[in-house]
């Protein structure tokens, strides 16, 4: 399991969408990152297609995860 509150590009509150982490300022879900992905969008089909994420946020939230799964190995 991932521990994003140390990444800078997400946030999550228990009022909003059930404290599912979210992009911050945002209504998307991290979770549409990876399902689109999962689907072979790009990282920038994904920004195109939901606006207000940024291409940096989802540079940060796929480091974020890098460094997460090195971590855990």
């Amino acid at each position: 399991m991932i521990d994003w509150s140390s990444c800078h590009a997400v946030e999550s509150d228990p009022e909003r969408y059930s404290g599912a982490w979210l992009f911050r300022g945002t209504r998307v879900p991290v979770a549409a990152l990876f399902e689109n992905l999962e689907d072979n969008a790009t990282a920038h089909d994904f920004v195109d297609w939901f606006p207000g994420v940024t291409i940096e946020q989802v540079r940060a939230v796929l480091e974020h995860v890098a460094r997460s799964g090195l971590s855990a190995a």
